[in-house]
């Protein structure tokens, strides 16, 4: 397993649930097409999971 993801939003926050935006920008990603990179662990594929409809995750 990769040490690190790389996650990007794709779709936009609007109009979603607020628990959906605040574990958007948890994980630091706050405007559309933003990318960061993430340790691989269970709680960072915890918040991957909920919003896998937004993001798009690559394992670096």
């Amino acid at each position: 397993m990769s040490e690190m993801l790389k996650v990007t939003l794709v779709k936009s926050m609007i109009g979603r649930p607020e628990k959906h935006r605040k574990i958007l920008r948890g994980m630091g990603l706050t405007k559309l097409n933003r990318t960061v990179e993430l340790k691989n662990m269970p709680s960072v594929r915890g918040m991957v999971k909920k919003v896998s409809h937004l993001v798009k995750v690559e394992e670096k």
